[in-house]
């Protein structure tokens, strides 16, 4: 390179206060190839007092690099939480619904089988009769939710899996006694054996399934 525009540079004296491209590169320039009349430069080439301006500037955008790193670092650790945040309660409120709703329903069939206790300790027939009805219409609820299809309680019957019903012969028998109740009414000789004894197969398959 020519001297004289060597010579033209920018002045290096005072130190460098601001970022400046040009000026880094005219100190990589004196670096590599020296020059005259520059302070800290000597006609043979750089000396230690001419790194200094250089590194003051590298330093410079090693920092401001940095900080923008942090910065952004910073930026996507805050969304990152908030989006977790986020998630998890929307997961919270969908678990905790359904965990409310099932809990709901197990207590309306418990106070549904409370009734039906109530009625078959009654010394009424009748009691027995009201009592082995909304029996089966538990019933009938239950297999509807275990996804058996059927317009009746004895077409879902049909369809069941034994192997994963143990008490499908139970739920036969008190179906069976409850479709003599619904055709025959009173007529049908209802004994106190009989009641008992049909309440106790839906109990034995509410319970297997979990319904009370």
């Amino acid at each position: 390179m020519d001297p004289t525009i060597v010579a033209s540079a920018p002045a290096t004296q005072g130190g460098v206060h601001f970022l400046n491209i040009e000026y880094l590169f005219y100190q990589l320039y004196l670096l590599f190839h020296g020059g005259g009349g520059v302070v800290g430069v000597s006609q043979q080439g750089f000396t230690v007092a001419s790194l200094a301006p250089l590194f003051t500037t590298l330093w410079i955008i090693i920092t401001i690099v940095a900080y923008l790193f942090c910065v952004g670092f910073f930026a996507l650790f805050l969304y990152s939480r908030t989006r977790i945040h986020q998630v998890e309660s929307e997961e919270a409120l969908r678990y905790t619904t359904f965990t409310d709703v099932h809990a709901a329903e197990l207590e309306t069939e418990h106070h549904r089988w409370n009734h039906i206790r109530t009625l078959i300790e009654s010394t009424s027939s009748n009691d027995w009769r009201q009592a082995i009805l909304e029996a089966d219409i538990i019933l009938d609820d239950m297999l509807t939710s275990l996804g058996y299809p059927g317009a009746s309680v004895g077409e879902k019957l049909k369809v069941v899996d034994p192997a994963k019903f143990r008490t499908l012969q139970e739920a036969w028998e008190a179906h069976k006694v409850r479709n003599e109740i619904a055709h025959q009414g009173s007529e049908y000789p209802l004994t106190d054996h009989i009641a008992y004894r049909t309440i106790l197969h839906y109990e034995n398959v509410f319970r297997e399934h979990g319904e009370i």
